[in-house]
Parts: structure tokens; C-alpha cells; sequence
């Protein structure tokens, strides 16, 4: 299968990726080798292959849910640069209400 550099072009606004007409030129071929490669893989018996999460023979490694104390509100502002009496104080990311009226 070969991907037409429009289909590149859409496969890069699907990304979110400004491509140049060169960079579409020089990135065609290397997903058409992907493709190529996906296509061999497809046509693999899979039939008698059990499904795993991971080539590895691992164990769960996941440890027990435990509930242990955490800071008290006074602890987790004790060392913030700004905070008020219950709440940490950060600067606006998205501006102001007073900005955008």
C-alpha cells in the first residue's frame, strides 16, 4: 500500500504536525514501510496464540491498596510560597475575570 501525500498531509493534521511539502516528500516513504511492515504482520496464523499483555512472564507487581495518614491542610501549606489560610495561591494562567470583560 502507498499513501498519496494528501493522505500524508491528513495524517499529519490528525497529528497535529505542520509538514512542508519536503518533509511530506521524505516521510511518505517511511510510513509506507510501516504500513508494508503491519501488512506482513497481518497475514501472521494468530489462531493458536493466547493474548497477553506482555511478552515477559512477569507476575503482577501491583502492591496491596493501603490507607496511611496524610498531611494535615496546616503541613501541606507550611512550605508553599503563597498560600491564604486554607488554600494554595498561584498565579493566573488564564488571565483575569476583570481581563476579559
Amino acid at each position: 500500500m502507498s499513501l498519496s501525500d494528501d493522505q500524508v498531509r491528513k495524517l499529519a493534521l490528525l497529528a497535529r504536525l505542520e509538514l512542508s511539502d519536503d518533509e511530506v516528500a521524505k516521510v511518505r516513504p517511511q510510513l509506507d514501510d510501516i504500513l508494508a511492515f503491519v501488512e506482513r504482520l497481518s497475514e501472521l496464523d494468530t489462531a493458536d496464540v493466547e493474548p497477553m499483555t506482555t511478552a515477559l512472564d512477569v507476575a503482577n507487581r501491583w502492591r496491596d491498596d493501603v490507607l496511611v495518614p496524610g498531611l494535615s491542610n496546616e503541613q501541606a501549606l507550611e512550605n508553599a510560597p503563597a498560600h491564604d489560610d486554607s488554600c494554595f495561591l498561584v498565579p493566573p494562567v488564564l488571565g483575569t475575570a476583570a481581563a476579559k470583560k
